[in-house]
């Protein structure tokens, strides 16, 4: 053998171990990176704390209460704004709705802010498959079931926009106001299967995504439209809840005699509707919540059956509460209990803190920076809310003290001078100009609202001795100390947030 040769087979070897050696070097490290850590972020439109998990005596949720069981399950979390595309807006972004400067159903966040990073955004600039099914940014419900509503396109990789037979049927839902739904109290006890539903539907899309991006990280949000209005489920739903089991609220007759007009969101139709309709409508209203908590079931089922929930953090969330005639209300738009305090549950994988429930005071804002916390993201600097780490891993911790939510108002009609004068009454002043904002600020004992910085009323409810918020005790001397500290906490919350929102300006 030539020198050459010899020294050239050597070289040969030499790289070829080389190289094995690397080969080895990089699967070991592959090895060792640990797994990223996936969400399954779900999302059910107008859902109120009815359910068995939080107590309700009467609802079905056995799925819901199941993931609770796994999970933290958050006592007293509250939406930033009782309404859809300001509640979603604010969670998807991390910003309160000041911030955000969405009030209302019409206005898009990226028209005021077009640079703002969302949660699947963050999640996608860090290599996770993103995708949505259903309603997650705001969509009109029912007019835009099967569109994309107010979607924001770049924070998916794949959206899926399910529609169903309770879209196609809507000619045969009752209304309280004929060719009215979604705004208007409504329902129906409808024919087929679950599958036939358009949650039905959405639910079969997501455990799709599951079963084709199990091998890669994903961050996947299923949102689903019930129980909003119509409350639209299959009849055996129904069946559950016989109307004769269906108690309405018991309350002092004179509840309203205390309360500000501004925080009493009436709509004609439902003041003038019978007992035998109320029952009908939270008999409906409670078939629907069942009805999408079976299809909560079938996705919890898919983690397990594809060896996802070791290594998936689950959210489930309302965007905002519900009355169901409390106060003499329906729906939301109030700064009530009812209205503002939503459903909120987060299982985390290893989490010390899984199977009990936390007291303390949260907020849906605090959901982007939980995520990024939990999946090891840098989550953007402006995000107005708290990492709820500590309280999954101890739910009695120590957290924030306060929660604010807040909703606008057209601002209240006025006799004018020629009215005034013909009724013998002093002349009106000058009409506010504009709309009127109205801000609650929530601790675990107090809830203290203002309408217009409390020029047009303010309210105080003692939770300790008032849960249902039945006595306004802003009038009486011996608390304006006590609302003199919460009207200073919620400036500095607002100010907070604004303050940490200057740099998207």
């Amino acid at each position: 053998m030539t020198s050459w040769l010899r020294n050239h087979r050597l070289a040969a070897w030499a790289a070829a171990i080389c190289l094995s050696s690397c080969v080895l070097a990089c699967r070991t490290a592959a090895a060792a990176e640990p797994a990223k850590t996936n969400v399954l972020f779900i999302a059910s439109d107008d859902l109120g704390n009815y359910l068995g998990c939080y107590g309700h005596p009467l609802v079905k949720t056995p799925n819901i209460d199941r993931l609770a069981a796994r999970g933290v399950l958050f006592e007293r979390a509250y939406c930033q704004y009782p309404l859809c595309n300001p509640s979603r807006a604010s969670i998807m972004t991390g910003l309160r709705p000041d911030q955000t400067g969405v009030h209302e159903n019409a206005t898009h966040f990226r028209d005021v802010h077009p640079q703002v990073v969302t949660i699947p955004e963050l999640f996608r600039q860090n290599g996770y498959f993103a995708a949505r099914v259903g309603k997650i940014f705001h969509y009109g419900v029912p007019g835009q079931i099967g569109t994309s509503g107010l979607d924001d396109p770049q924070s998916w990789a794949e959206f899926i926009n399910p529609r169903g037979r309770d879209k196609d049927e809507e000619d045969k839902i009752f209304t309280l106001v004929p060719g009215q739904f979604g705004g208007t109290l409504s329902w129906m006890a409808a024919e087929g299967t679950d599958e036939e539903q358009t949650d039905g539907i959405g639910a079969a899309a997501v455990v799709d995504l599951l079963e084709k991006h199990r091998h890669e990280p994903f961050f996947i949000a299923a949102g689903f439209y019930r129980p909003h209005t119509p409350y639209v489920a299959p009849r055996k739903y129904f069946d559950m809840y016989p109307l004769e089991t269906i108690q309405l609220p018991q309350e002092p007759a004179d509840d309203r005699a205390d309360i500000p007009k501004l925080s009493l969101p009436d709509k004609p139709e439902q003041l003038t509707m019978t007992d035998l309709q109320r029952r009908e409508a939270i008999q409906a209203y409670l078939a629907a919540t069942t009805f999408m908590d079976a299809q909560v079931g079938k996705l919890l089922d898919a983690l397990d059956r594809l060896g996802l929930a070791d290594r998936t953090v689950v959210v489930f969330w309302g965007d905002n509460g519900y009355h169901l005639y409390q106060h003499g209300l329906w729906q939301k738009m109030s700064t009530f209990e009812e209205s503002a305090r939503i459903p909120l549950i987060v299982a985390a994988p290893g989490a010390k803190g899984n199977g009990k429930a936390s007291s303390r005071v949260v907020e849906l804002i605090d959901v982007y920076p939980t995520l990024a916390d939990l999946c090891g993201l840098k989550a953007p600097g402006y995000l107005a809310g708290t990492s709820l780490r500590p309280l999954l891993e101890d739910p009695g911790a120590e957290f924030k003290p306060l929660a604010v939510t807040q909703v606008r108002r057209a601002p209240p009609r006025q006799p004018n001078q020629r009215q005034a004068k013909r009724a013998g009454q002093p002349t009106p002043p000058r009409p506010q100009q504009g709309p009127v904002m109205g801000y609650s600020i929530r601790t675990e004992r107090w809830r203290y609202i203002e309408w217009d910085g409390g020029r047009q009323g303010r309210e105080l409810y003692d939770h300790q001795s008032d849960p249902r918020e039945f006595t306004n005790l802003a009038s009486q001397a011996e608390h304006a100390g006590t609302i003199a500290d919460l009207k200073r906490q919620l400036a500095i919350s607002l100010q907070e947030a604004e303050q940490k929102a200057a740099g998207l300006k």
